[in-house]
């Protein structure tokens, strides 16, 4: 059986292909494009500015490609945890989180994930499969809360940067006039220090960046995050030091601080020694536990003066608040009990 084109995810360029191919009028891609990412709609038929038998070609050859999660987890602080199953059969997550007036969506960029980083559940699945751009899109199309969303964070299952191709798809259509016109002010690309495709990212998108740091030195680092042994954090610092940061984009460090591990006084030196020149902020987080896990978190003074510390010397440090503990928020872990 033939595979059907997937509408959702695809570019101008690949609508204009299909409508080609369909003998459509040459004009259709952008009516469909409209359909699809201004007006969100669920059936071809509902494309009314289409003749009828250009809908029934469509249908004939193509779906949407959407599909709504299967559960929904409810924190009792009003974080929402979506499972969705990929075409593959396997399982990804999406974290909604409402802080006041700002409504953020964590996304997922893969199944499973090759950085294979100690203090992550997504890390020990190992990788499973890219997400399509229809995958990545559908995770924001395809939630109640689509249209309140102010913010996005490719933070979810899997390392973005490792899917670069999809990324920028997705990106594409997320901040493009043709598609869902979001300003890249509005997104933040997370990556482990993936260094190779940094560079594409930073010079074709102007979302924020944030990178995930956790400990300053390389040979300590390496025993949490492979990754610093292909790429350092190093390199990634001087990548960085090439691009401007002081205006509408932001870059900053994500900081699980680890009791006993990344938190002493020589840690906070080395940081102001790695971080120099960089126009930056780091963000403290708590470490989530994960079953069978080594990893603990130091208690909240302990964070808080470390926090202080930095700031004092210079380093702009926040605490990110910890949300979805009581429905296992960390990635990664309700899409591996699903699995099981």
């Amino acid at each position: 059986m033939t595979t059907k084109h997937r509408l959702y995810g695809a570019a101008p360029s690949e609508l204009q292909t299909i409508c080609e191919q369909l003998a459509l009028p040459r004009f259709a891609h952008k009516q469909i494009a409209k359909w699809l990412y201004k007006r969100f709609v669920t059936d071809i038929d509902a494309m009314t500015d289409l003749s009828k038998s250009a809908r029934e070609l469509l249908k004939e050859h193509c779906e949407l490609g959407l599909s709504a999660p299967l559960k929904v987890s409810v924190s009792a602080d009003g974080t929402k945890k979506y499972l969705f199953r990929t075409s593959e059969g396997e399982y990804i997550e999406s974290a909604l989180i409402p802080d006041g007036e700002r409504m953020t969506l964590c996304v997922s960029s893969q199944a499973g994930c090759r950085m294979g980083c100690k203090f992550c559940a997504t890390g020990r699945m190992g990788f499973r499969h890219q997400l399509s751009a229809t995958e990545i899109i559908n995770q924001i199309i395809s939630i109640p809360e689509r249209d309140k969303l102010t913010n996005l964070v490719f933070m979810g299952m899997g390392e973005p940067l490792d899917n670069i191709d999809n990324l920028m798809q997705a990106l594409d259509i997320l901040t493009s006039e043709w598609g869902m016109a979001w300003s890249p002010t509005r997104i933040t690309v997370s990556t482990a220090g993936l260094a190779k495709n940094l560079t594409r990212l930073l010079d074709e998108s102007k979302v924020h960046l944030a990178v995930s740091l956790h400990n300053p030195f390389p040979e300590e680092r390496k025993e949490i995050m492979p990754i610093e042994n292909a790429y350092s954090i190093k390199e990634v610092c001087d990548i960085l030091r090439r691009y401007d940061f002081t205006h509408q984009r932001r870059v900053s460090f994500e900081y699980i601080v680890l009791e006993d591990m990344n938190c002493s006084a020589r840690h906070i030196k080395e940081l102001s020694r790695l971080l120099d020149g960089i126009k930056c902020r780091i963000n403290l987080i708590r470490f989530h536990r994960i079953p069978d896990s080594p990893f603990y978190s130091p208690s909240l003074e302990r964070i808080i003066e470390f926090r202080d510390t930095l700031t004092k010397r210079g380093i702009q440090t926040t605490l990110r608040a910890s949300r979805g503990e009581d429905i296992e928020a960390a990635c990664g872990l309700l899409s591996t009990a699903e699995k099981r």
